[in-house]
């Protein structure tokens, strides 16, 4: 928390039982029980009754990102650097291999979390996603002729 460490764990569907478990996981990182906030977007399996009230009890404040703003989450620059040296040009047989190439990358990330070529990468991210700042998905594009 707060010393640029990224950390995932891998599941094979979203739930909410899922978020859950990542909920209470980042909850413990902070065993001072001071209050935190978790930043998310509005998928289904973030926003249920269970998830709300286990929050209210263990004073977690859920910031939950308008539909359509992904430029507003800020883990989303970090998205970007993980699918150029993990995913990219890649073709992971299954994944267990794609999970230990996501692993290994978080691992070096966190040892080179100021590396100019991380630093570049968030970057060329963030200005990605800030420029969908007035894209609605699933509509036409519009251009100025």
């Amino acid at each position: 928390m707060g010393d640029d460490t990224l950390w995932g764990v891998v599941r094979a569907r979203k739930s909410a039982v899922n978020t859950l478990a990542a909920l209470k996981s980042i909850r413990a990182s902070r065993p001072d029980g001071a209050p935190i906030y978790i930043v998310l977007d509005n998928l289904s399996a973030h926003i249920g009754a269970t998830i709300r009230a286990w929050a209210a009890r263990s004073k977690v404040e859920l910031c939950f990102t308008p539909t359509y703003c992904s430029w507003a989450n800020p883990i989303e620059a970090h998205f970007g650097p993980l699918k150029t040296f993990a995913v990219a040009g890649s073709n992971h047989p299954n994944h267990t291999v794609a999970t230990r190439a996501l692993k290994a990358y978080l691992r070096w990330r966190n040892a080179n979390a100021r590396h100019p070529d991380v630093l570049a990468a968030q970057r060329r991210e963030r200005a990605r996603v800030r420029s969908e700042r007035h894209h609605r998905w699933g509509q036409r594009a519009t251009h100025a002729a």
